[in-house]
C-alpha cells in the first residue's frame, strides 16, 4: 500500500516514517513525499534515509514534485500542509494580538485567518484526490484540523478523517495518573473512555477499567492531578468544578485573561520561534554533508520544539516543565498508523477522530465534523454514541462550530460577510469592530 504525504517537507514527517519502520505489520510498502518547497523536502528525504539505514525492512521513499503524480495510485493520503508557511502563521498571531485578542494557530482569530487561507487549497487537493485516487483514504492533520476536515468532507465525504494527538495524549496521561497499567490502554474489553467535542475543544468525561469508573477518584486526588499536564494546567479546583478533564487547548477559553496576558507583550510568538528555529534547521541541514548530519540536527531541533510546546499557557498556569514521556514526539504519527491498521485490518479499533457527526451530538448538523470516540473498520470511522453534553460544553461547541462553518463558507464563496461573521462570533474575539479591523489588516498583509 502506498502512502502519500502532502507537506512532505514538514518538520515532523520523520516521526511518521519512524512509526512505519517500527510497524511489525509493514502496512505501507512505499512512501511518496510531495511539497511545494524543493529544499525542505530534499532535507527531510535525507533524514528519512538516515532513519532507514541498517533497518531490516526499510520502506522505500520517493519525492514527487507534481501533486497529481504524488496522488496517483495512493492507498492513503496524509495531509499536513502549511499554506503560507511560518510567515503566514506569524501574521495570524501578530495581527490579532495588535488588537488585544489572542493570536494562535488554531484557536481564536488566528485560527480563523489560517482557515480562510487554507480551505481553498485543501478543497483543490480533495478534488484532485477524488479524480486520481477515489478509493484512497485521506488522513488530515492540516490545521485548523476541524475546519479543514469539514471542508474536504464536502468533496470526499467519509473518506477524509481528521486526526489529532491531543485527545489520545490526554487519555493516556489521565489513565497513567489514575493508576492504569499502560498495557491495558489498547484493550477495549477492559479500558474505556468517553471523549467528545470539536478539534482542540473537547472533554474527557469518563475513564473506566473493567467497568469501574476512575474519573471521580482522579478528580478528588490533588496529588494525582498534579502529576500530569492537564492537571497542572487547569488546576484541581477548576477540574473538580467542571467534573471533566478538558483538552489542553481549552486553557485559552477558560483562562483567557491569563493566557492573553502571558502572550500579548511577548517578544517572540510561537510562530516567530518556529520560523527562526525551523528556518535555521533547514538552512544548516541542507549543508550538513549527508543524512547523518541532517538527522542529528533534526533530532536536536525536535526535542527543543517539544520542550517549548504551549509555553505561554504553562507560564500562565504557574510555569512548569513538560514531562519526559511527553517529549517523545507528539503522537499523531501513532494515531495515523493505528487508523491505517484499523481500516486495512477491518479491526473495529476505537480511536478519537474528527468525523461527520451523524447523530452523536443531536444539536449539530449530521455533516458537521466532531471529535469523538469512533469504531474503525474497513468501511471507515463510525462515531459511537456518547452521553448527553451539559449546557456549558454544548454551548461552546455550538458557538465554535458556527465559526468553523462560517470560515468554510467564506473561503469557498469569497464571502466577506461570512468571514466577518466567523471572526466576530468567536468566543475569544470580543467585538465586531475588532473583527473587522483584523480582517482588513489580514487582507492588506496577505
Amino acid at each position: 500500500m502506498r502512502l502519500t504525504i502532502l507537506g512532505g517537507g514538514g518538520f515532523r514527517v520523520p516521526l511518521v516514517y519512524r512509526a512505519l519502520l517500527d510497524d511489525p505489520a509493514h502496512a505501507v510498502s512505499e512512501v511518496v513525499l510531495h511539497d511545494t518547497d524543493p529544499r525542505r523536502v530534499a532535507v527531510i528525504a535525507e533524514v528519512l534515509t538516515r532513519l532507514a539505514r541498517g533497518h531490516p525492512a526499510p520502506v522505500p521513499v520517493r519525492v514527487e514534485h507534481r501533486l497529481d503524480d504524488a496522488l496517483a495510485g495512493a492507498g492513503f493520503v496524509f495531509s499536513a500542509i502549511r499554506v503560507g508557511g511560518t510567515a503566514g502563521r506569524i501574521r495570524d498571531e501578530r495581527i490579532p494580538l495588535s488588537e488585544g485578542v489572542l493570536g494562535q494557530e488554531t484557536v481564536g482569530a488566528g485560527g480563523v485567518l489560517y482557515g480562510l487561507r487554507t480551505v481553498p487549497v485543501a478543497l483543490h487537493i480533495a478534488e484532485r484526490i477524488a479524480a486520481l485516487a477515489p478509493e484512497a483514504w485521506v488522513i488530515n492533520f492540516t490545521n485548523p484540523a476541524g475546519t479543514v476536515t469539514e471542508a474536504m468532507s464536502q468533496v470526499l465525504g467519509d473518506r477524509v478523517i481528521g486526526i489529532c494527538d491531543s485527545p489520545v495524549g490526554l487519555v493516556r496521561r489521565a489513565a497513567r495518573a489514575a493508576g492504569v497499567d499502560p498495557a491495558a490502554f489498547d484493550d477495549t474489553g477492559r479500558f474505556g473512555y468517553d471523549y467528545v467535542g470539536l478539534n482542540h475543544l473537547g472533554w474527557l468525561r469518563s475513564l473506566t477499567l473493567d467497568g469501574t469508573e476512575l474519573l471521580p477518584g482522579l478528580l478528588a486526588d490533588d496529588a494525582a492531578l498534579g502529576s500530569f499536564e492537564e492537571g497542572r494546567l487547569f488546576g484541581a479546583d477548576w477540574l473538580r468544578t467542571l467534573g471533566a478533564l478538558p483538552n489542553e487547548y481549552l486553557h485559552y477559553y477558560y483562562f483567557r485573561r491569563e493566557t492573553l496576558g502571558s502572550v500579548r507583550d511577548t517578544t517572540e510568538t510561537r510562530g516567530e520561534f518556529l520560523d527562526q528555529q525551523q528556518g535555521g534547521f533547514f538552512e544548516r541541514a541542507a549543508s550538513a554533508g549527508g543524512p547523518e548530519g541532517a538527522y542529528e540536527l533534526w533530532e536536536r531541533t525536535r526535542l527543543e520544539r517539544e520542550e517549548t510546546y504551549m509555553a505561554h499557557s504553562r507560564e500562565a498556569s504557574g510555569g512548569w516543565q513538560r514531562d519526559s514521556h511527553d517529549l517523545e514526539g507528539g503522537g499523531y504519527d501513532r494515531v495515523a498508523l493505528a487508523l491505517m491498521h484499523a481500516i486495512v485490518g477491518d479491526s473495529g479499533t476505537r480511536l478519537i477522530l474528527n468525523v461527520r457527526n451523524g447523530t452523536t451530538v443531536p444539536q449539530l448538523a449530521p455533516d458537521a465534523i466532531v471529535e469523538t470516540v469512533c469504531e474503525v473498520t474497513s468501511q471507515g470511522a463510525r462515531p459511537l454514541p456518547c452521553a448527553p453534553l451539559p449546557e456549558d460544553q454544548l454551548g461552546l461547541m455550538l458557538q465554535v462550530k458556527a465559526v468553523e462553518r462560517a470560515t468554510v463558507e467564506a473561503a469557498v464563496y469569497k464571502d466577506r460577510d461570512a468571514a466577518l461573521r466567523a471572526l466576530a462570533l468567536h468566543p475569544l474575539v470580543d467585538s465586531p469592530a475588532v473583527a473587522a479591523r483584523i480582517l482588513e489588516r489580514a487582507a492588506e498583509e496577505a
